[in-house]
């Protein structure tokens, strides 16, 4: 495959990937972060929504080191995940019977 296939290829791929995470993915995190900062838990159908967003951004990482144009949407989604991950994490640690 010619390199100008490959840059096709993965420029197609992001813009997929911004269109899901516009429509489906920011808008649930939004909502999971605002559970969270309630205090809420989180629930194992929030938790399995989150592993499969980081496994996704894992890929937008590997497509923003070739199209920088899309870094600091990827860093900042990133960091949204790590938000709602440690928030959940410590509300589950609040809630814990003996804590």
């Amino acid at each position: 495959m010619s390199d100008s296939s490959k840059d096709r290829r993965d420029k197609g791929t992001a813009q997929v990937l911004m269109v899901r995470l516009e429509s489906q993915r920011l808008p649930r995190a939004l909502k999971l972060k605002e559970k969270v900062d309630r205090g809420e838990c989180l629930s194992d159908f929030d938790i399995q929504f989150l592993k499969r967003a980081m496994q996704e951004g894992q890929q937008a990482r590997t497509l923003a080191a070739k199209l920088p144009q899309y870094q600091e949407v990827v860093n900042r989604m990133a960091a949204l995940y790590d938000e709602i991950t440690r928030k959940g994490a410590e509300n589950e640690k609040k809630a814990a019977p003996g804590k």
